[in-house]
């Protein structure tokens, strides 16, 4: 769903790269699955009220719809060699999609127009390390995230 938003957005000039990593962001906090929340929230800010319902039923209706036909060939198909070979393959492609959200993601969170943010990387570092290291939660993790960006960017002007 990001790659897709992030080209929709650019593609008709609606947002700026800076605004989808900013959707990504909010997205990521609010409850509920990341690409409804993005998509939601790309809808507020490209067409109000009603964009946002458009961007809703634009995001789950072929979800739903490809669903419920997977589940019902899945059903009838499920011990099938050839549905088995289908599932190994699939798994390649979509880590292939998720480190293609990694690199889009990486291009506007940290390169910016003076070269390559090493403060951003930073903060990165530190907040793989509190997950890993320290177990702290996520939500607690982009909370001291939030606060040390605002602190490094906002008052400190970096």
């Amino acid at each position: 769903m990001i790659p897709l938003i992030t080209s929709e957005m650019l593609g008709h000039g609606w947002m700026k790269a800076s605004e989808i990593s900013d959707i990504v962001a909010i997205a990521e906090m609010t409850p509920g699955p990341l690409g409804l929340n993005c998509a939601t929230f790309a809808g507020l800010k490209a067409a109000g009220f009603i964009g946002a319902v458009a961007a809703n039923l634009g995001a789950l209706t072929p979800s739903l719809s490809l669903c419920l036909i997977g589940a019902v060939f899945f059903e009838k198909f499920k011990k099938s060699n050839i549905m088995q070979k289908i599932l190994v393959g699939v798994r390649p492609a979509c880590i292939a999609m998720v480190i293609g959200v990694i690199f889009t993601l990486s291009a506007s969170n940290y390169v910016t127009d003076s070269g390559i943010s090493v403060i951003s990387i930073a903060i990165s570092i530190v907040d793989i390390l509190l997950l890993r290291i320290a177990k702290l939660g996520i939500p607690t993790v982009i909370i001291i995230s939030a606060i040390t960006g605002l602190l490094i960017y906002g008052v400190l002007g970096f």
